[in-house]
């Protein structure tokens, strides 16, 4: 397993003890866990970015307004997704722009769940869109309301994907409005093989794209 995460075999046992990866018997995990943890955080030693430098980051891929990032910080952002071309490297740096968590819930609630999250949506990335499926942006301090008033019970293989973070959520609501950015960003970690396919293409077309306007 250590191999397979790329980490040490205590790391593993910190993995399991947070919740990262899911523990089902000695030295057996879920499957579904590991394969989430290396989709969002893939395999190697890539450095990653504090939270709020992952929105800054995914806000000049977007070509947003500047998120009130340093000027020395976000010169040092900038520069990094100069030098980045593999669209795995980006994911892994932005994987702490929120907690990602799965869910189930009855099917009663998944229209409730929807209207309270933001979702930036496959079907801008020409991707169809599932009615049982949901998958979108809360805030850290809602996330315990949510799950208590819709009766969600934290499942692996669960159909409800909530990922929770500080951000200023009518920033993250506007980033996924703007273009196929965020979209990409997670559809590059989905487990589905022709989703994660699509999504890291868009993720290459950005980063050519923003090289491009920054030589202008």
């Amino acid at each position: 397993m250590s191999d397979l995460l790329g980490v040490e075999a205590r790391q593993v046992r910190v993995l399991a003890e947070t919740g990262s990866i899911t523990r089902v018997a000695r030295g057996i995990f879920d499957r579904t866990s590991v394969e989430r943890y290396r989709a969002e955080r893939g395999s190697g030693r890539t450095r990653t970015w504090a939270e709020h430098t992952a929105w800054g980051a995914i806000a000049e891929l977007s070509g947003a307004a500047p998120l009130g990032l340093g000027d020395t910080q976000r010169y040092r952002v900038r520069a990094t997704l100069l030098e980045i071309t593999d669209p795995t490297e980006l994911v892994t740096r932005l994987r702490d722009r929120a907690t990602v968590t799965t869910w189930s819930g009855h099917r009663s609630v998944i229209a409730r769940v929807r209207d309270e999250l933001v979702i930036p949506g496959r079907r801008r990335l020409g991707l169809a869109e599932d009615d049982t499926v949901v998958d979108g942006y809360v805030h850290a301090e809602r996330i315990a309301d949510l799950v208590r008033r819709c009766r969600l019970v934290e499942d692996t293989t669960g159909s409800i994907t909530l990922r929770h973070t500080s951000m200023d959520i009518d920033f993250v609501a506007y980033l996924a409005t703007l273009n196929r950015t965020l979209s990409a960003v997670d559809a590059a970690t989905s487990l589905d093989p022709r989703e994660r396919g699509v999504g890291e293409q868009t993720l290459i077309g950005r980063l050519e794209l923003f090289r491009e306007n920054a030589r202008r």
